[in-house]
């Protein structure tokens, strides 16, 4: 664990304690990765928003596909974990999880063809910065509209910055792994 100090709920400034109640309370906690952004407070208050903005422009299973991919290809455990949760609770299937996680979009049975061709872009972009992606960029496309690539382009790049984070942090997943046991 990096020697950075964390910062506890109560001690955040009150726009951003505004910004994470809801969580803190629905979740019990203040996450390791809030009480050390919260260093940059006004930052990571318009991080929080950037997120919810583009959460509320996608699909919800195609934001969970991303986080979950983009956790597991950076060995992000802290977002996989949650994001393993939360998409338990939003639906999603055990099996549609685990395929996720295998990060072989063209091996999966639980995705449909939309969200294949959005895991393959995921995976362009991570491994390569998007530099190659063409050919993901033009099949993503022919499926959707400019917007809705430049959303998901944007919630790549999110959970990216996130696993980067929390890796140089060295942050753990807060709770177990609902697929564990």
């Amino acid at each position: 664990m990096v020697d950075v100090p964390r910062i506890s709920f109560e001690a955040l400034p009150e726009s951003l304690r505004r910004e994470l109640d809801a969580k803190v309370h629905r979740l019990g906690y203040l996450g390791e990765f809030f009480q050390v952004c919260a260093h940059q407070p006004e930052a990571l208050r318009h991080f929080i928003r950037f997120t919810e903005t583009l959460k509320d422009a996608l699909p919800v299973r195609w934001v969970e596909l991303l986080a979950i991919t983009l956790a597991t290809w950076s060995g992000n455990d802290y977002e996989r974990v949650q994001h393993e949760s939360l998409a338990l609770k939003l639906g999603m299937s055990e099996a549609w999880v685990r395929d996720v996680e295998r990060l072989t979009p063209d091996a999966t049975v639980e995705l449909d063809e939309i969200e294949k061709v959005v895991q393959r872009f995921a995976l362009a972009m991570a491994k390569t910065h998007g530099r190659g992606a063409g050919r993901e960029v033009d099949a993503l496309l022919a499926m959707t509209d400019p917007a809705t690539l430049m959303c998901v382009i944007l919630t790549i790049g999110r959970y990216m910055a996130h696993s980067a984070i929390c890796n140089v942090m060295q942050l753990k997943a807060p709770v177990a792994s609902p697929l564990e046991g």
